[in-house]
């Protein structure tokens, strides 16, 4: 059975002194949620908006991203579908440990 939807997602980005801050919203039409990610520029750096916003609007798709795993993660455990639990893996950083090990 073929599943297709469309989210969207809006990106607000936001830069005063050397601060660049940004908001993504994910609009699932049965959920919002928020993500939020800043950038900050050493004064001693040349002022280039455009690696703020990337910097800024990364951290906070990161956010997005995280919190649709927690999301998701809550689902499965309210489910009673008898299946072994799964955590989603970080795909950068320190590996997790597994957590159906003992």
């Amino acid at each position: 059975m073929a599943h297709t939807v469309e989210w969207k997602v809006r990106l607000y980005l936001f830069e005063e002194e050397g601060t660049t801050k940004a908001r993504a919203v994910l609009n699932t039409g049965t959920t919002e949620l928020t993500g939020h990610g800043d950038a900050h520029r050493n004064p001693a750096d040349r002022d280039v908006p455009e690696i703020g916003d990337e910097l800024a609007a990364g951290r906070a798709m990161h956010d997005l991203g995280r919190q649709l795993v927690v999301v998701a993660q809550r689902d499965i455990k309210g489910m009673d579908t008898g299946a072994t639990e799964r955590w989603a893996r970080p795909e950068t950083g320190w590996p997790m440990p597994d957590r159906q090990q003992g």
